[in-house]
């Protein structure tokens, strides 16, 4: 639209006051802006009532996506849901952002995008401004308002996305605040619904948290939010059984930092946090970097300490009780046979191991080239959790204490769990522990956590975080063994789409200290070391099973690159399979699993990537764990591979 055609508009706008007549002159919305995106396959219309509701919609290459959906907040004491008017349309303008990262899909990310900023004031004449913005692979929007000088309070946010009846669903249930073990809920830890009709109702009462799926018209939808600062809440999806509208719903009241708010507040000039639809095909969605690029730039000046890798970690296999010295040497020196960066030394080190102890660690660790990250208990009375350090980052002046003493004990990092949720003054105590981690050099891992919605980009220290169902819940629940697969299978589409996932992976010899039974291959595990992204990934394999696996496996884990420089999904469905390569510098690695209980075969053009050989590991027979292919890349156009249920397969291209 050009800036003639859009001052002739508002002021064709403001002439007819907003309204327009339909069949048997009833008053509808009227269309008053719209934005392609670049290439122009994603259009954008916005629209005002009479009564003054702004509404938008998107459409994809002529295909309704987003129905006509409300947008809006109400402040405590301001209402800008209703009764507004059009004050002002920007020209649109082209935006360009380019980043580095060493913690996502790829490593040098382009984002170029359409933006739209129009400016709407309600009957006490205050100003709302909307922020619109279309790139080729979806779209975002955000609210402005810049004369907020003193205390303000956003009670709630209606901003919406209707879809179309027929439109089906992958969500994962919110859990209510205060339930589960210890009262330690909300942690995003629920299983997908998955292909579920619009509409359905949460079967835990909370709603839905993000990244949201939804396929409408053959388009595929994940809607997300970016920008979260200490500032607003984290939200959620809530949706009326009744209807095919999905609204944005904020935290429970007792998801606060003690004695904090969970509502948004700001005494300054505010922008809220923008809302994410990229829309597509399951390609767009797995290839598309929407949660960071609306992230706000890295805040560090120094980042050089931020290192990723790959971590040994001995909860997951021996469990509390061996939170000793000895184990962690052993896994010191495991770290350190594989090549790995880190040893993760987890709950109660502080008095079964002890301070001077771990410095001791810390030490031997240095000598071998690995580095110690140390677990934390967020918790102050929000739950009942009784493992420690406890209590000792609830201040800055503690934070700093704590962090201060760990710098010199040359600890490289801190996991901290058990969080109480999505609260605004619990958002704000996760970015507190950012900045001040960011002082003391410590990378930083969250568990029992929220999403970190682009976080990563922001704070590049921030590793990676929990936020789903992992490894560990298959260790006590057989119920969650059985249904890991096909868990798997949804995550490269949802949780891990932009995010890291501390999913902790890769049990490739049997779980040591479970009576569950492990459903998938050990060549499903070795894949999701690839498919799954995270900072620092947390192994689950322990070294007594690591003995038993063949000597090029253990190469490859070795050789295996901590961060990622391209990305190209290549087949998949959500819960059913998921099909992705991974650039590093030269090398391609593609990963593969089949989260579904039939064959699949899946047929790949290998010679698209322009190498000369592919090594193939696969699930063995007999007693072999894996078996090894090497195969021409240079003239395998077509690479057929069956997958069993629950197998997967890794193939590195070089």
């Amino acid at each position: 639209m050009s800036l003639r055609n859009t001052s002739l508009l508002v002021w064709l706008l403001i002439g007819m006051n907003g309204w327009c007549t339909g069949p048997g002159n009833h008053l509808q919305a009227q269309p008053i802006a719209q934005l392609h995106s670049p290439d122009r396959s994603l259009s954008l219309h916005v629209f005002l009532s009479p009564a003054g509701e702004i509404k938008y919609s998107i459409q994809k290459s002529g295909t309704n996506v987003i129905q006509p959906s409300v947008l809006g907040v109400m402040m405590k004491g301001h209402d800008f849901t209703q009764g507004l008017k059009l004050a002002n349309i920007s020209k649109p303008e082209h935006i360009t952002d380019r980043y580095q990262t060493k913690n996502a899909k790829k490593s040098s990310i382009v984002y170029q995008a359409r933006q739209l900023v129009m400016s709407f004031v309600n009957e006490e004449k205050r100003a709302m401004d909307i922020i619109f913005r279309l790139s080729n692979d979806g779209a975002a929007f955000r609210y402005a308002f810049p004369w907020v000088k003193s205390n303000e309070t956003i009670v709630k946010e209606v901003s919406s996305f209707e879809f179309d009846s027929k439109t089906t669903a992958w969500l994962q249930p919110m859990s209510e605040a205060k339930t589960g073990y210890e009262h330690c809920h909300p942690s995003y830890e629920e299983h997908y619904l998955q292909n579920i009709a619009v509409g359905t109702a949460s079967p835990l009462k909370s709603g839905w948290v993000y990244p949201a799926l939804f396929k409408t018209n053959d388009i595929w939808v994940l809607i997300t939010e970016a920008a979260l600062d200490g500032t607003y809440c984290g939200t959620r999806l809530i949706n009326d059984p009744a209807a095919s509208v999905y609204s944005i719903g904020f935290a429970d009241p007792r998801e606060v930092f003690t004695g904090g708010g969970y509502l948004p507040q700001n005494n300054k000039p505010w922008l809220t946090p923008w809302r994410i639809i990229t829309i597509g095909s399951l390609k767009t969605i797995a290839e598309s970097t929407l949660g960071t690029d609306l992230a706000p730039a890295a805040a560090l000046k120094d980042a050089s300490f931020v290192k990723p890798g790959k971590a040994s970690w001995s909860w997951i296999n021996s469990k509390d009780d061996h939170i000793t010295f000895d184990e962690q040497i052993k896994y010191i020196d495991y770290a350190h046979d594989m090549q790995w960066q880190y040893c993760l030394i987890d709950a109660d080190w502080d008095t079964r191991i002890g301070y001077d102890k771990v410095a001791e660690l810390s030490a031997y660790a240095k000598q071998k080239k690995v580095g110690l990250i140390l677990w934390y208990n967020s918790a102050g009375d929000w739950n009942t959790i009784k493992y420690h350090p406890k209590n000792l980052l609830l201040t800055k002046e503690g934070r700093e204490k704590e962090f201060g003493r760990l710098q010199a004990m040359g600890i490289k990092g801190i996991k901290i769990d058990f969080f109480g949720g999505d609260g605004q003054s619990m958002i704000q105590y996760y970015i507190d522990i950012l900045n001040d981690a960011a002082k003391y050099k410590l990378l930083v891992n969250f568990h029992g956590a929220t999403l970190p919605r682009g976080w990563q980009k922001t704070y590049p220290h921030l590793m990676t975080a929990e936020a789903i169902y992992g490894m560990e819940m298959v260790t006590f629940d057989q119920k969650a063994a059985d249904k890991q697969a096909n868990h798997c299978a949804m995550l490269p589409f949802t949780r891990n789409a932009f995010d890291p996932m501390d999913f902790t992976p890769m049990n490739l010899t049997g779980l040591t200290s479970s009576d569950c039974i492990r459903r998938t291959t050990p060549a499903f595990e070795l894949a999701l070391s690839v498919l799954f992204l995270s900072g620092i990934q947390h192994y689950a394999q322990a070294p007594e099973g690591m003995m038993q696996v063949p000597g090029e496996v253990k190469a490859l884990l070795r050789m295996l690159p901590g961060n990622w420089d391209d990305v190209r999904f290549l087949d998949g469905y959500p819960g059913k399979y998921a099909v992705i390569a991974r650039r590093s510098g030269n090398r391609w690695y593609i990963a593969g699993i089949n989260g579904d209980n039939n064959e699949k075969k899946v047929i790949l053009d290998i010679t698209a990537f322009k190498k000369s050989k592919a090594t193939l590991f696969s699930d063995g027979t007999g007693s072999e764990l894996f078996s090894k292919a090497v195969l021409n890349a240079a003239t395998q156009k077509k690479c057929d591979i069956t997958l069993n249920p629950n197998s997967g397969f890794v193939m590195v291209l070089e």
